[in-house]
């Protein structure tokens, strides 16, 4: 009847190099689509990290945190409320401890004082702590008037960030982003963990090199890997060595305990953990404190020396997790009853944004909202919700969290929205995917107004989402042994997308599991024995139970169940290309 419209990743033949490397065809082809001409590119060994002196103000902002460290000067670390955030001041506050410094540490509270250094936390923090030195980690970038703000109180700043700029870096003492202007690093893909990586691990080197208390920042790898999976950082070579590195901590459970105690909440196995359980177990629980409650207690959790009290706090960002689901699943449904009142667009016509707001919305789910609806329209939606923030001062702040698609640089979109319109939105910043602002309630149909009129410039093609496939297996690479290559050559995530492969196969049975996974039993010509599929939450308008044949898109998997493992297909599209024509299949 059909087959999925797919393009190939790799329109070439492999290399014969990589063929010869690699013994799979189908892996040299995998490897040579994601830019990798010979397996040594994937060496991890922390040798091949990027050296640090590249980056801008690096330097400088180690004198300022020794020096502070030998005078005991009160240092405070201003965090953001992400698991970026989090992850990034544990390993500050982890780090800088173990050197002997007089260290604490604030994540603003987003309901009440919003992101970043601003003027608010900056007196809130040092009327609180007293310090004598702020470092900021995962913000600070566009913090002027903080930064201003903390050199009246007699405070030196150091910001430690890695979100993008178009504008000269605030006047702190310090800036290290590889993001700043006129920063030669060769990666621009470090998250905020990442950079707190590097600037701890540059202040022991030198620590260390002049007989002064230091620390093993490599430890913390385990906390550098969750935060730049969590935070979608691009799996470039160097965020690869370090996410490898992390995971291999965590697999031997030399990782900080707060991790094992999420693991254990989630129901996950430290010692199989791969990086996708970054993003669908442990990220969740920890975003789920600065969504709901207080990231404190995610932080807190990730400075957990003994069990008892990471386990606790495990437990309690697990009933957060569960509470933001329950927020979520309202919203969702209250964004689609809103869209599906909307009005219908042509036939082959397509949505290019979509920009919503309630005054009952939360505003610590926004982000997850409009990545939802993201993924249903397959454009750029942003959602809005009261800001409940000191930001504008007539009480009317709006916050909005915005997702994009491939193509469409979120960031720079609301940018140009802010160029065109200097009085429309009160602040803004992010990435090309992701991105945050905050503008007046009364200013919203204006917005939503002008961020469609640039949105319609892009060319209708960005707008149909494209899948990729590696190809086609050959039936020796229908093994637990392949499989297991797959998974261990390499990390995978953005930017070094998983392998996923599509073919035809022959239907031999089908079930429905816990009335939404679609079981599926196959086989395939030239594999002596069946292989199992399972289609997670599918749509069952999707799927003719008479199937006699089907073409599918997926992605390897091993099952593993009560000490035996099996080849386990993952279905990410299905066509069905036959009927059968006698008995349905399965009555």
């Amino acid at each position: 009847m059909a087959h999925l419209a797919l393009t190939p990743r790799l329109n070439d033949l492999p290399s014969s190099n990589l063929l010869a490397q690699t013994g799979y065809p189908a892996l040299a082809r995998v490897l040579q689509a994601r830019q990798i001409d010979d397996i040594s590119q994937l060496d991890t060994q922390l040798s091949q990290l990027l050296p640090a002196a590249d980056l801008l103000g690096i330097d400088t902002a180690i004198s300022l945190i020794d020096a502070a460290i030998d005078h005991q000067d009160k240092i405070l670390i201003v965090g953001d409320f992400d698991c970026d955030g989090a992850t990034s001041t544990a390993l500050m506050v982890r780090s800088l401890r173990q050197m002997g410094a007089v260290v604490d540490f604030l994540v603003p509270d987003r309901f009440k004082f919003g992101y970043g250094l601003t003027p608010q936390i900056v007196d809130y923090g040092v009327a609180r702590y007293q310090p004598k030195l702020i470092i900021t980690v995962d913000n600070g970038i566009s913090s002027h008037e903080g930064v201003e703000q903390a050199h009246r109180l007699g405070v030196k700043v150091v910001i430690t960030d890695h979100h993008l700029t178009t504008k000269p870096s605030p006047p702190a003492d310090a800036v290290v982003n590889p993001n700043q202007l006129g920063c030669g690093f060769g990666s621009k893909y470090l998250v905020g963990v990442g950079v707190a990586f590097y600037v701890m691990g540059r202040l022991a080197k030198y620590r260390r090199e002049h007989g002064k208390s230091t620390a093993n920042v490599a430890q913390y790898l385990d906390l550098v890997a969750l935060g730049t999976v969590a935070d979608l950082g691009v799996l470039d070579r160097n965020n690869r060595i370090l996410v490898t590195h992390g995971l291999a901590r965590i697999r031997q459970a030399q990782c900080v305990i707060g991790i094992l105690a999420i693991l254990e909440q989630a129901g996950r196995q430290h010692q199989s953990i791969t990086s996708e359980d970054f993003g669908f177990a442990i990220a969740p629980r920890i975003n789920a404190a600065g969504r709901m409650d207080d990231m404190r207690i995610g932080v807190e959790c990730l400075l957990a020396d003994d069990w008892q009290t990471a386990h606790r706090l495990a437990m309690e960002l697990n009933k957060l997790n569960h509470a933001r689901r329950a927020v979520e699943m309202s919203m969702k449904d209250d964004a689609v009853a809103i869209i599906e009142t909307l009005p219908a667009l042509n036939e082959g016509d397509a949505h290019k944004s979509m920009v919503l707001y309630q005054d009952d919305w939360h505003q610590g789910v926004i982000g997850i909202v409009a990545g939802r609806l993201k993924q249903q329209l397959y454009c750029p939606c942003i959602v809005f919700a009261p800001a409940d923030t000191d930001a504008i001062a007539d009480d009317d702040a709006i916050k909005g969290s915005a997702r994009s698609i491939a193509g469409v640089h979120i960031r720079d979109v609301i940018e140009r929205v802010a160029f065109e319109y200097p009085d429309l939105i009160e602040h803004f910043g992010g990435h090309a995917m992701a991105a945050g602002l905050t503008l007046k309630k009364s200013n919203f149909e204006r917005f939503a107004k002008a961020f469609a009129e640039q949105m319609a410039q892009f060319d209708d093609a960005l707008f149909c989402e494209e899948q990729f496939t590696d190809g086609t297996l050959t039936p020796d690479e229908f093994s637990l042994r392949f499989a297991d290559t797959l998974q261990n050559i390499s990390v995978w995530g953005n930017g070094f997308t998983p392998p996923a492969f599509d073919g035809e196969f022959e239907v031999l049975n089908h079930r429905v599991l816990k009335d939404k996974h679609l079981k599926l039993t196959l086989k395939m010509a030239g594999v002596q024995y069946p292989i199992d599929a399972i289609w997670f939450n599918y749509q069952p308008q999707n799927w003719d139970y008479r199937a006699a044949s089907v073409h599918i898109l997926y992605t390897l998997d091993i099952n593993e169940w009560q000490g035996s493992q099996n080849l386990q297909l993952i279905v990410k599209d299905l066509a069905v290309m036959q009927i059968a024509a006698l008995n349905p299949l399965g009555a």
